[in-house]
């Protein structure tokens, strides 16, 4: 059965998201603090859902944490939706931002969609490359010639996307829907300008010649080289 961690201080939330995984047929676990949550050894759940407020700090702090161990995914779970916030949980790894309040349907979609898009990494063994740029889907990894590019999750995700469909052109809508399993009205469209926008910063010079943005329609990564 797979292990759900639940980091969250409202027992009402609490109690009603533990029983919303339990009928999905999900282990859920819960703690209240930060404290509670870092003794936790995270390799025993497939996902985590994340509190921003907790009595004794931020969820920041957590998330923190865990951009140095990327083999669980996060979903930030607050009510918190202001723009910056969202930015910056995407920008830090976490794996989906949803804001309180929520429609169960809409969370489990999520849960299941950030499972889903692990578990393809996980079973792929394939290498993509474009030009200089090699990605390692199975070790998480991204080398332009020798220089390893530290990614997020998020751009990883999407630098990923792009090379599977190197040389097509990707509308926004589309990318929204692979990179957070959902229409534009539950994803602010600037997170993905934002997302794009970082990435060809940490690919450097390579990132012009590859990211190539289409007015009104979206992105297309191109290689020189087919």
């Amino acid at each position: 059965m797979k292990r759900i961690l639940l980091i969250e201080d409202d027992d009402t939330i609490v109690y009603g998201i533990s029983e919303l995984l339990k009928e999905e047929g999900y282990d859920a676990a819960a703690v209240s603090t930060l404290r509670e949550a870092f003794c936790m050894d995270i390799r025993d759940f497939c996902l985590i859902l994340l509190d921003l407020g907790l009595p004794d700090g931020e969820g920041w702090d957590f998330l923190r944490k865990m951009e140095k161990d990327k083999g669980t995914p996060v979903i930030i779970l607050t009510a918190r939706e202001d723009e910056k916030d969202i930015i910056k949980g995407l920008d830090m790894g976490a794996d989906d931002y949803v804001t309180k309040p929520f429609k169960a349907g809409i969370l489990l979609s999520r849960i299941r969609a950030v499972l889903r898009r692990r578990r393809e990494v996980e079973e792929s063994g394939a290498v993509l490359r474009c030009g200089n740029v090699v990605l390692d889907k199975n070790r998480t990894l991204v080398m332009d010639g020798d220089r390893e590019i530290v990614l997020t999750a998020g751009e990883f995700r999407l630098l990923m996307y792009l090379m599977e469909n190197k040389n097509s052109t990707l509308t926004r809508n589309a990318l929204l829907r692979y990179l957070w399993d959902s229409s534009g009205d539950y994803v602010n469209d600037n997170t993905l300008t934002v997302t794009v926008k970082r990435l060809r910063e940490k690919l450097g010079e390579q990132s012009g010649r590859i990211i190539r943005t289409v007015r009104g329609i979206g992105y297309k990564l191109e290689d020189e080289n087919d």
